[in-house]
This record gives structure tokens, C-alpha cells and sequence, in this order.
């Protein structure tokens, strides 16, 4: 994530702030909540509290940098910010989240918007249901 973005959007550069970076951009997964952010850093050493995380997390957020999402329950997921779209599928025994696009799923929600005559500016689809990965039925 560029430094660039944080001082176009008004933001400090802070420690606080380039350790949630980094660590966003760095991770092979995709999707976080703060509290797997804070954990992660407390655990490599970072100097950052949990109120730290959320504040940067929400002041990223409002600049754009990140979406949020909630997926299952309360717990709010971050991911950094796409120029490509996506929609999600959540496992709801281990929580993986798998991103895809389908350009037919796209191109019927456009229809089904204009049958109903409204003009889209932009939406989320999540579906829901159990993986199949045999690591997941173990863990319950």
C-alpha cells in the first residue's frame, strides 16, 4: 500500500498505521478481523494496541483504502480495497472466505435491476453454505 494514498487521503505516516499496511498487503490471505490484525502484530513483535487497530482500521476505511465487510454474525471482516469487483462464499463451519466473479451472475443482477427500474451503482453478494475441505469437518 502506498504512502502515497495515506498522505493523499490526510493521513500521518505512523508506525501504528504502516504496521496494519503491511501487514494487509504481506498476508497470503485476504480477509481480517481486527482482532486476527492486532493478534498478528502482538505476536511479531509490533508496538500496537487494539484500540490502535481499530482506529486505523476505520480511519483506512474512510479513506478508501479498505472495505468492510460482515459476512456471518458481528465480527467485521477488512480487506484492502480492489479495483477489480468480486463477490464472496463463506464457509459457515470454518469461516474461509473465497472470492470469485462471474460475469453471467454480474450481467442478471444488471437485468434484474433494470426490470425493476433501478440503476445500480454498486452491491455485495455473499453466499453461505459448508466447504468441503476436510480440514473443516475436523475442526468441528
Amino acid at each position: 500500500m502506498s504512502i502515497k494514498k495515506l498522505k493523499k487521503a490526510g493521513l500521518k505516516i505512523t508506525n501504528q498505521r504502516m504496521s496494519v499496511l503491511d501487514y494487509l498487503s504481506d498476508a497470503d490471505e485476504r480477509h481480517f478481523s481486527a482482532e486476527d490484525i492486532f493478534r498478528d502484530l502482538r505476536l511479531n513483535g509490533a508496538d500496537v494496541g487494539q484500540a490502535t487497530v481499530y482506529r486505523v482500521l476505520n480511519q483506512l476505511e474512510k479513506a478508501g483504502m479498505l472495505e468492510r465487510h460482515h459476512f456471518e454474525g458481528s465480527k467485521a471482516y477488512y480487506e484492502l480495497k480492489s479495483k477489480e469487483h468480486h463477490d464472496h462464499l463463506v464457509c459457515l463451519r470454518c469461516g474461509k472466505i473465497v472470492e470469485f466473479f462471474d460475469p453471467l451472475i454480474e450481467q442478471r443482477q444488471k437485468e434484474i435491476a433494470e426490470q425493476y427500474g433501478i440503476q445500480l451503482s454498486h452491491h455485495h453478494l455473499c453466499l453461505f453454505g459448508y466447504c468441503s475441505d476436510p480440514d473443516c469437518k475436523l475442526k468441528n
